[in-house]
């Protein structure tokens, strides 16, 4: 008898163990189903996404209209931006696709550039033509290679859990057939990747460009030179330990590269200065800051102090910000009562000990001293008038910003709110147009789990 119970007992089990087998087998699947469905989506979407692409710069190319260009323009620059996306929902992480993402973002940089403005005062130039054909030429081999790559998954039934797998296993790409269509994609791309997009257009950047010009007639200095530079400029004993390197490959300015050992604690810091003029661009010293003993306002004092220190004349403090023992801050260069956000500088301070920890003056150097607009059309009631009728202003200055197309501009600058969001809202003060709307960040909230 109990014999017999200990069988039943285990067949049961038994059943029971092969059902939940069973029913696991089946969730598994039923994920890995999902989850080919979702690469073959974003497989085929972006295939349609490079067929809609090439049609679209086609239909710019044949256009007559200013009127129609804008928009179309702004399609491509839409058409690029659901590639890209869609690029990023294959499984792509273990094979570099890294030169069709970047062909993607330059077709939509240039595109976005020409489409936010004014073609009827500044219409594109036969330069600009010729790079809109080379797109459409370029696009159109892009394409070409995808629709093998598709006509080939359809055709075998190929499927992309396998070429996860594959790159999985492999740790890298294998003998597989998409991966040698997407590899076929990539190379050709990386040869599009080196046309002429246009001066702001990836790779050097007006930025860099603007520091090579500001910096190309001041005298070189050499090594000693610029580990003299580093010294003062961080105001700390120059009997420390200095590694030294040239950078500017992709650059259009070089610069020397050093690595500072502090003698206080040991941590490195890094730095840039141009050969040319021996500029501070950046520095950055890595250390984890354990307290917080002196005060956000204490640290913006010492960060005020640095900057008059190094000679920045007329600079206020427009953001100040904490992240967790540290605290960043903002200053921009003052004209007269003019904020000039063009050139700002950025300093962080440890708030252990209130060392200068990190300086960003990339925009300072590439844009101060060059002349700016001043051109006043609108006063601050006329431009009042082109604010949202619901925002409630609490703060106006006047500012220079750099706007979407990388041009420095003189602004109304308003603070309000709506409902209980800030925003920062800057009015085109020769034009009157909305040039940029910030919404401005909150408070992180602080929770107490005890």
């Amino acid at each position: 008898m109990i014999r017999t119970v200990l069988i039943a007992l285990l067949a049961v089990a038994v059943l029971g163990t092969g059902y939940w087998g069973y029913l696991e087998h089946q969730e598994k699947n039923a994920v890995l189903i999902q989850a080919e469905n979702n690469y073959q989506r974003a497989f085929h979407e972006l295939s349609y996404d490079l067929d809609h692409l090439h049609d679209e710069l086609g239909s710019t190319l044949a256009m007559n209209s200013k009127e129609r260009l804008s928009p179309s323009l702004t399609d491509v620059w839409r058409i690029t931006s659901e590639a890209q996306s869609d690029l990023g929902q294959l499984p792509m992480s273990l094979m570099p696709f890294s030169k069709t993402e970047e062909f993607l973002h330059k077709i939509g940089e240039f595109s976005y550039r020409n489409s936010v403005r004014d073609l009827e005062q500044e219409p594109l130039t036969e330069k600009e033509y010729d790079q809109l054909k080379t797109l459409y030429s370029q696009s159109g081999e892009i394409q070409n290679e995808m629709r093998k790559v598709q006509a080939m998954v359809l055709k075998e039934d190929l499927k992309w859990m396998d070429v996860e797998l594959a790159m999985a296993a492999q740790d890298g790409p294998g003998d597989n057939a998409i991966i040698d269509g997407f590899e076929i994609i990539d190379e050709k791309a990386g040869q599009f990747s080196e046309s002429d997009f246009g001066p702001n257009a990836g790779g050097v950047s007006k930025n860099d460009e603007d520091i090579a010009d500001r910096v190309k007639d001041l005298e070189e200095i050499d090594e000693e030179e610029a580990v003299e530079i580093a010294g003062e400029f961080l105001d700390r004993d120059k009997d420390f330990e200095v590694e030294i390197d040239t950078t500017g490959d992709g650059l259009a300015y070089k610069a020397y590269s050093l690595t500072i050992e502090d003698p206080d604690d040991g941590h490195d810091i890094n730095m840039d200065i141009t050969k040319k003029g021996g500029k501070v661009l950046w520095l950055l010293e890595d250390r984890q800051i354990e307290t917080s003993e002196i005060s956000l306002y204490d640290a913006s004092e010492k960060a005020g102090k640095f900057l008059e220190k190094n000679g920045f004349e007329s600079m206020a403090l427009v953001d100040s910000r904490q992240y967790e023992n540290t605290g960043v801050f903002n200053f921009a260069h003052m004209q007269d009562d003019i904020r000039v956000y063009s050139d700002a500088v950025v300093i962080e301070i440890a708030l252990d000990n209130g060392d200068v920890i990190g300086y960003e003056g990339f925009d300072y150097i590439a844009n101060h001293g060059q002349k700016k607009p001043a051109e006043l059309s609108l006063s601050e009631e006329e431009a009042r008038e082109e604010l949202n009728p619901s925002l409630e202003i609490m703060e106006h200055h006047l500012a220079i910003i750099e706007n979407e197309l990388e041009e420095e501009v003189l602004c109304h600058e308003f603070f309000g709110t709506i409902d209980d969001d800030t925003y920062r809202i800057f009015i085109n003060a020769a034009n009157g147009r909305e040039e940029r709307v910030e919404k401005m960040d909150r408070a992180e909230p602080v929770y107490d789990f005890n």
